[in-house]
């Protein structure tokens, strides 16, 4: 294991204006003071209190996020892009998109409803995604994600109503556009590897090249909690786009990444998943906020309790941003969790990934006070199980394994 206290990268604290006045006030009676220290003369009276510090100016917006709320998640989707001046402004004539949904448990959808526990993000909106990309004019739609097995089956990523599969979706929306749209999974369908650049001591991460080869790449995330990472959203979606065969070890059920991947606190892995962002940089994120995980996830069988939006928020929601931090902090926020206690999300502003600052963010169709739901957190289980013994905590039942 990596020691988690090496190389860290550590946001820099930026000085608000108040406290730049607060910090020059000082100086300048300390400046005073000094000038008195002479014996030049007597101090001059104290003067009357100060007055209450002006409030901040309001920011400007960097970002914007567009919020579409409804039952049907196809008119969601589209709603949420359209918010954001629709998914052309991302996607142009010719281009090759990447979508990379959150398929951690797909391996086991056979045996359990992993999209209706929340566990899986909605095979509605990564179609509507996917023909929104065709309408604009993509050549090819590339859906793939690599989760705890080689092989994906993705015939059994259906539809909530159970209706339609991704791989069935998949051929219809190549048969009515001049595009293609086909299914990966990434362990066995990438033709290569591409070294990213890493901070870390790993010095570069491995991703696959369907990813880093793309004209265009949108990570469509579920909204769940984490109990290594405190939130699985857009940004840490992508550590499922790196091989099992260098950092992965079998657990015997599973491939676990946990061979090189530090996992000893929530700074050490996301140096891994922000590197990738950092040498990526996705074009586009779409928040599933339908059915998602709360408690101790990202899954329902150590402790992760599925959240539906309809019985909390009334409705469901899709979140849609070019900002893929704008979009987590946001998401952050509808679940009541502080972006300034969210690591992730300090560490990706800091090193310019993205807007964070509330004031700096637009929410478009919606309000954020009218979004925000109760959502319990994780409990942090990176200082109680060493990573040696991470399998045993994370095979919350047999032959499943929740890592993402």
């Amino acid at each position: 294991m990596t020691d988690p206290t090496k190389g860290l990268l550590r946001p820099f604290r930026r000085i608000s204006r108040r406290d730049f006045v607060r910090v020059s006030a000082l100086a300048a009676g300390g400046a005073a003071l000094g000038g008195c220290s002479g014996g030049v003369g007597p101090a001059e009276p104290p003067g009357p209190p100060d007055s209450p510090d002006p409030p901040d100016p309001p920011l400007d917006i960097t970002a914007s996020v567009g919020a579409a709320r409804g039952n049907d998640l196809y008119g969601a989707t589209r709603t949420a892009l359209q918010r954001i001046g629709g998914i052309e402004t991302v996607v142009h004539d010719g281009e090759t998109v990447f979508i990379k949904p959150n398929m951690v448990t797909l391996p086991w959808a056979q045996q359990n409803n992993v999209f209706s526990n929340g566990e899986c993000t909605k095979v509605e909106i990564i179609v509507a995604t996917a023909e929104e990309c065709l309408q604009a004019g993509a050549s090819e739609v590339i859906i793939g994600d690599g989760s705890h097995l080689p092989s994906l089956p993705w015939d059994f990523a259906k539809t909530l109503d159970g209706s339609m599969n991704l791989v069935a979706e998949a051929q219809r929306l190549s048969s009515e556009y001049s595009g293609n749209v086909r299914v990966a999974s990434l362990e066995i369908d990438s033709p290569s590897w591409v070294e990213l650049p890493s901070r870390t001591d790993l010095g570069t991460i491995a991703v696959s090249s369907l990813v880093a080869n793309a004209d265009r790449v949108i990570t469509i995330p579920v909204a769940k909690t984490h109990s290594w990472a405190q939130l699985t959203l857009a940004l840490k979606n992508f550590i499922g786009i790196t091989p099992l065969d260098r950092y992965a070890v079998w657990t015997g059920t599973y491939w676990d990444r946990g061979k090189e991947f530090d996992h000893s606190s929530p700074r050490a892995i996301a140096e891994i998943y922000l590197d990738i962002v950092d040498g990526l940089r996705p074009d586009l994120a779409i928040v599933d906020f339908s059915i998602g995980i709360e408690g101790d996830g990202p899954g329902t069988g150590h402790g992760g309790l599925t959240v539906d939006m309809r019985q909390r928020l009334g409705s469901w929601l899709v979140l849609a941003s070019t900002d893929l931090v704008a979009a987590d902090a946001t998401a952050a926020r509808i679940m009541s969790h502080d972006p300034d206690s969210v690591t992730q999300l300090t560490m990706a502003y800091a090193m310019g990934l993205g807007e964070m600052r509330e004031g700096a963010i637009e929410i478009v169709g919606e309000s954020l006070d009218d979004l925000r739901v109760r959502w319990d957190p994780a409990v942090l289980k990176n200082m109680s199980d060493r990573r040696g013994s991470e399998a045993s905590a994370c095979a919350m039942r047999p032959g499943r394994h929740r890592h993402a």
